[in-house]
This record gives structure tokens, C-alpha cells and sequence, in this order.
């Protein structure tokens, strides 16, 4: 559990009596003590690194902890852009295994874009299905804990702050090559923020330890962007994954509204129906490249018999490469678990505000089979509704990485 305090703001060394500095992101205070470790003046250290850090332009060095020492945060090592595809070998070092999952953990999209017609949710129509009536309902019920459609509906924009713990687990599993990870007692902290607009306009800054990543989606587009390469995804502009963790309850019941009802399961002692979506052969024939083929990618969602909450979200997608040898293929597996706690009301939404989602990418083939690992702990400190002045400029994407994509759609 994360019982770090957020800091907002850093002091003025620049002017005697000047404002503090407000930080885009702000971080748990181990996180800023970290940035002075064995410096001996600390505090224009800790402010210096800071700055590097907000200014994504290199991999700062931190003291204590941490994912390894200083070096390129990714340069050299593969990178994942948002059809799920890598380079062909897998990463070279700590460093970058981290900001790989970094990568996968932070900024992850779910699969299909959300259509937020509030229409198809009043079950006018029952589906001959039962598997898909059952879900229909189950929906309806989550919709109700989580506040009402009608209160749902009159929320337009969000803000979100909050605070990681990022651990890189070790695999002790015969056959398989676990890139020289160690397991560590004490993860890497940070801090992200959050904004959003809907349907499709959203933004996210998430800084880790001496990493630093963004995202968003201007609704046309969705991209990422980090220190090492900024990627732009293939197909429809689609959201973000960390919404579906509890923080978007209109968004998870249009994703769920037409999955089917498999079956039940006990999760944390509580009795859950889980609810299967699976994504299009369309959808993921759009996502994919010459290169790479989304095979698929499902989604399931665990949903609280008792209170009608999301409990778990989970979803699992596989990538198939080609590696340039022949037929030879490469296979890469992602599968992420989150475990939603700690629901709480806010303007009358339940919002989940704390959670741990793990991840693990599982790269098979080509006679090299490798597996890496991230835990994530996350809790919610602040959450606003109905932004005044959250304007389109809040989620433009990264001018050279729209113009690569008009030319590749020209």
C-alpha cells in the first residue's frame, strides 16, 4: 500500500523570494528525496533532476532503489508502439525492460474505440442471447452502483490525480530466459495525471522514478511519447486503460454492453459474474501492420454480485511478428490483471481510488522464449468533474507524429 504524500510544488533557487514551481506531474515526496540522494547539496540537485525529468529529455539518475543506474531510459531497446509490436530482440538492459513495461503498464489502451451512446443502454432491446441478455443486466446493475446513468451522463470532462509503486518481479520458470531481472523488496514511485473530455479526448503524464512518459488522443488519433521515441497508433483513436480501472464507469458499461456472461468466480472472497468481450476480427485487422497481425485481444471484467462494482479488469492480447527469416514468426503475449479497492463516492459517482494491476509480456518464438514482469500499486488522490476550460489544445498530439500518419495514409 502507498502511504507517500504528493508533492505540487518545488522552491524558486532561481530567485531569492520568487513563487515556487508547480509541477505538471506532481510525485510522492520519496520520490523528490530520492532525486538528492548522494549529492551533497541536495536541494538544487533534487530541483535540477526534477526539471530533466519534466523535460523528458534524459534518464536521471536516482539514488536508493530504483530500476538500475543512470544510461539511455529505452535507447536501444524495444519499443511498443500501439499495435503491440517490438523490436526484434528483446531489451539489452534494466533500464530498458523498465521502460518497456513502463510502457505497457502506464499508458496501455483497451482495444476497441467506446461509443458513448447512452441510448443503447436503456435495454429497450433484449438480445435472444443469454449470454448476452445476462451481461445487459449485469450492466445495468453496475450502472446503478456506480451512480446512475442520468449523473453519469451530466459528467463531460475529468481530471485525475494519483500516485505508483512500480515493481519488476523475477520468473523463476524452467525454458525461459527472464532477461537478468531481480526481484526487488522496494519499487519505483511516481505520480501521473490524468485529464479527459469525452468520447475520445483524453491526456495522461506519468513519471516514474527517473522516467517519464505521456500519452493521449486528440480524437482522431492516439499516440505516446517517452525520452527514448514517440509512436502514434495504428486504427481509430481508442482509450485509455487506466479509465477502465474504476475511474470511468459510462466508458466500462458501453465497453461490456454487448460482451456475453460466461460464468462466475470468486475473487477476494467476493462472488463475481465475469463478463467476456472480444474484440472484432475488423478492429484488430485495423490495428495491425505488413509486419504484425493482432491476433487478439479479450477483455474481461468481474463484476461484484453482491454490489454490482467492477472488481477485476483483465485482458490479454497476442501479437504475431514476423521476423524476417523465412516463415519464422514472433510471438508477443501481453496480459494485464487489475484489482479494483477502496470505492469511494465523488459528485455522486463511485469511483474506485485504490488497485494493482500486474503485467506480464511473454515473448515466444524464434527459439528465444523470454518473460518480464511489473507490479503496479496505484491509489487516486484527487478527481474533479466538468473542467472549466479543458479546450481542444489540452489533447493536440505531437506534430511530427500526425504528419507521419497522414502520409502513411495518403
Amino acid at each position: 500500500m502507498i502511504n507517500n504524500s504528493l508533492r505540487k510544488l518545488c522552491p524558486n533557487l532561481d530567485k531569492e523570494g520568487g513563487l515556487d514551481t508547480v509541477l505538471e506531474v506532481p510525485i510522492p515526496e520519496e520520490m523528490y528525496t530520492r532525486m538528492g540522494d548522494n549529492i551533497t547539496n541536495n536541494i538544487a540537485a533534487r530541483w535540477n533532476n526534477m526539471r530533466n525529468v519534466m523535460r523528458a529529455t534524459q534518464r536521471v539518475g536516482i539514488g536508493g532503489g530504483g530500476s538500475g543506474g543512470g544510461g539511455g531510459g529505452g535507447g536501444g531497446g524495444p519499443m511498443m508502439d500501439r499495435v503491440g509490436s517490438y523490436a526484434y530482440l528483446p531489451p539489452s538492459s534494466n533500464n530498458d525492460q523498465f521502460m518497456l513495461l513502463l510502457k505497457l503498464v502506464g499508458s496501455a489502451l483497451v482495444p476497441s474505440q467506446v461509443q458513448c451512446d447512452d441510448d443503447s443502454l436503456t435495454m429497450r432491446n433484449i438480445d435472444p442471447s443469454i449470454e448476452i441478455s445476462t451481461a445487459k443486466y449485469i450492466v445495468q446493475q453496475y450502472l446503478a452502483a456506480t451512480g446512475g446513468l442520468a449523473v453519469l451522463s451530466e459528467k463531460t470532462s475529468m481530471y485525475a490525480v494519483g500516485q505508483v509503486e512500480m515493481t519488476m518481479l523475477d520468473n523463476r520458470e524452467k525454458d525461459v530466459n527472464v532477461g537478468n531481472i531481480t526481484e526487488k523488496s522496494n519499487g519505483d514511485v511516481g505520480g501521473f495525471v490524468l485529464w479527459q473530455k469525452n468520447p475520445d479526448l483524453w491526456y495522461l503524464e506519468l513519471v516514474v522514478s527517473g522516467f517519464k512518459i505521456s500519452g493521449g488522443s486528440d480524437g482522431k488519433v492516439s499516440w505516446n511519447q517517452s525520452s527514448s521515441n514517440s509512436v502514434v497508433s495504428k486504427g481509430p483513436p481508442r482509450p485509455l486503460r487506466r479509465f477502465f480501472q474504476g475511474l470511468d464507469p459510462r466508458s466500462t458499461a458501453h465497453l461490456f454492453l454487448n460482451a456475453g456472461c460466461i460464468g462466475e468466480k470468486k475473487i477476494n472472497d467476493e462472488d463475481c459474474f465475469i463478463l467476456k468481450h472480444e474484440t472484432s476480427s475488423e478492429v484488430l485487422k485495423l490495428q495491425s501492420t505488413t509486419n504484425t497481425e493482432v491476433v487478439r485481444h479479450t477483455i474481461w471484467g468481474y463484476f461484484s454480485q453482491r454490489s454490482g462494482l467492477l472488481i477485476q479488469f483483465e485482458d490479454t492480447k497476442l501479437v504475431r511478428m514476423k521476423n524476417g527469416k523465412g516463415d519464422e514468426s514472433v510471438f508477443w503475449e501481453t496480459s494485464m490483471e487489475s484489482i479494483l479497492e477502496d470505492y469511494r463516492y465523488i459528485e455522486g459517482i463511485n469511483i474506485a481510488h485504490r488497485g494493482k494491476t500486474s503485467a506480464c509480456i511473454y515473448r515466444y518464438g524464434d527459439k528465444i522464449n523470454t518473460k518480464w514482469r511489473l507490479q503496479e500499486t496505484w491509489n487516486i488522490e484527487e478527481v474533479d468533474f466538468n473542467i472549466c476550460g479543458l479546450s481542444m489544445d489540452c489533447f493536440l498530439s505531437p506534430a511530427d507524429d500526425v504528419n507521419k500518419k497522414e502520409k502513411q495514409d495518403e
